[in-house]
């Protein structure tokens, strides 16, 4: 047994005889709340529990995002305030272990050491599975650590069974990284390459969600539709054999998956969303850019009109589907003809809900490399231009489902006495006054009211 197991074993009944408190801020993408769900269940069996005061955590993880310049700017800001909190418990004799981890710290790992000294140890999104022993490291030790590689063994394998995540949706990683390299993101550095976990484990895994009271799934990838995990077969499986084996699992009502490449739409895929009675009618297919020279310089591999006819025959296997997509404008070099082909895409297809992002240069990515970095106030007016267009499209989806009867899945308490709030199956947030029993199930809901983020419903 070395050190750190000695010296961290746990009672008979789970929990370490001297318990502590971690908290753990996510920023970003969904993939980012599952992998923080995963840090918290990892150091549980070593005796933290999650705490929702940063002031109280004898350990402090930052899960950060690498997608947007701001959003690692909000990091720094954040370890600010953190220093003041620290110097705070420190005079109260108590210790507190900072960690930052996830896409920013796989970026930037030394030179957060160098920018927040108050920072004991980095952590990038491939080696989180050995947060325990690392805090462990960091508190008896008293040195900084850096924690950047890829290991050749699944970090999966790592970490502990799911808890019950006391909610009635859950996210769940089946592929992580992208082999796409589109010139203008940060994943294939930070996440590496593909890589898709085995059938049987994410089943299993899923299984447990169930057992505990879960009735949606959402599958995550950062490429999630070129999921190909080893089989119950020996065999890679598509990601619409993936779905079909967890639908035979009772107790799942509802399947999702995010995000997804136009060029990985294989013909199971489409025929899954109109054969699989559990995969929800709402798909997320980000397109990028109308211009097929600017998709071109994106290194996105497909066109303009390629997209369109990939919809087509999407809508035609499920006619009642409802699209997402991410979108940029102001892309390096981009015409004003340019962008109104990213709005004629727009209107020619029809979004019930958009991402929309000016360009922002990543470090070390192809395209912050590129001339004609256009400037701030072209990208906002553009963006501004985008986004009024999405925002019509999206309120008139949601106008168009007044007077429906949809089935709601209740997630949550509203913000009004006797109020629930829950997902209709195209994603929107549906208010209704209902019975705190209504909690956690499916229930019909009569569509009375729509804006443009939610409808207003009335329980049948």
């Amino acid at each position: 047994m070395t050190r750190y197991e000695r010296e961290t074993s746990t009672t008979a009944d789970g929990n370490s005889m001297a318990l502590k408190k971690v908290f753990v801020k996510t920023y970003g993408c969904q993939m980012n709340v599952y992998d923080s769900e995963r840090m918290i269940e990892s150091l549980t069996p070593v005796g933290y529990r999650e705490t929702h005061s940063i002031e109280d955590a004898d350990v402090i993880v930052l899960n950060t995002c690498h997608i947007r310049e701001k959003a690692a700017e909000k990091v720094y800001s954040e370890l600010g305030r953190i220093r003041q909190i620290k110097a705070e418990r420190q005079a109260r004799g108590q210790r507190t272990t900072i960690a930052v981890a996830g896409c920013v710290a796989q970026a930037e790992g030394q030179e957060i050491m160098e920018r927040a000294p108050i920072v004991d140890m980095v952590v990038g999104p491939q080696s989180y599975q050995k947060l325990p022993e690392l805090v462990f490291e960091a508190e008896t030790e008293g040195r900084k650590i850096i924690k950047l590689d890829f290991p050749e063994r699944d970090k999966f394998q790592d970490l502990p069974s799911r808890r019950s995540p006391q909610a009635a949706t859950a996210f769940l990683t089946v592929q992580e990284g992208c082999n796409k390299f589109c010139t203008f993101c940060v994943v294939p550095y930070t996440r590496g390459m593909e890589y898709s976990r085995p059938v049987e484990q994410v089943v299993r895994e899923a299984r447990s969600l169930v057992d505990g009271g879960v009735r949606e799934i959402t599958l995550l990838g950062q490429n999630v539709n070129a999921y190909h995990g080893e089989g119950r077969d020996g065999a890679d499986w598509s990601l619409a054999r993936l779905l079909a084996a967890l639908g035979e699992l009772e107790g799942l009502e509802r399947l999702r998956y995010t995000t997804s490449h136009p060029n990985d739409m294989t013909d199971d895929l489409i025929a899954a969303h109109r054969d699989n009675p559990k995969l929800m009618p709402y798909l997320h297919l980000p397109f990028q850019a109308g211009s097929d020279r600017i998709l071109a310089a994106m290194n996105r591999k497909h066109t303009a009109a390629s997209y369109r006819l990939l919809i087509d025959r999407i809508r035609e296997a499920r006619p009642d589907l409802a699209l997402s997509t991410d979108i940029i404008v102001g892309f390096p070099g981009e015409t004003d003809a340019e962008f109104a082909d990213t709005l004629r895409m727009v209107e020619d297809v029809g979004f019930a809900q958009a991402y929309s992002f000016k360009y922002s240069p990543r470090p070390g990515t192809p395209a912050s490399m590129l001339e004609e970095q256009l400037p701030e106030d072209v990208q906002s007016e553009r963006l501004h231009r985008l986004q009024a267009l999405l925002g019509q499209q999206q309120s008139a989806f949601n106008a168009s489902c007044v007077g429906q009867v949809m089935p709601v899945l209740f997630e949550r308490f509203g913000r009004n006495d006797g109020q629930l709030v829950g997902r209709s199956p195209y994603l929107q947030a549906v208010h209704a006054d209902a019975s705190d029993t209504l909690l956690g199930g499916i229930h019909p809901v009569e569509i009375a009211g729509a804006n443009r983020h939610s409808l207003a419903g009335i329980i049948v």
